[in-house]
């Protein structure tokens, strides 16, 4: 015997992804997670603290990192979004 085809509207939709950040939101770095992650130990270990206060504006997003620009005259860098957060 055959099995029954399914018709696509029988199908269950694909689970939705939820985007943790988008392009143009305000952020600021988590000291703790930061602190604790390879990244710091690599990098200087005088971090000036207006990336931990925010706000930083998210440029760009390509794969687990994104591009951070601060409200201040300093280049802009890329950051793990795993160390991120939304500023409040």
């Amino acid at each position: 015997m055959s099995e029954p085809i399914e018709k696509v509207g029988d199908l269950p939709p694909p689970p939705k992804t939820i985007k943790k950040l988008r392009k143009g939101d305000l952020i600021k770095v988590e000291r703790e997670k930061y602190l604790n992650s390879l990244e710091s130990k690599a990098s200087d270990a005088n971090l000036p603290e207006y990336i931990f206060q925010g706000p930083g504006e998210v440029l760009l997003i390509k794969g687990d990192y994104c591009q951070v620009r601060w409200r201040r005259p300093v280049p802009d860098v890329w950051i793990s979004s795993e160390h991120i957060v939304s500023f409040k």
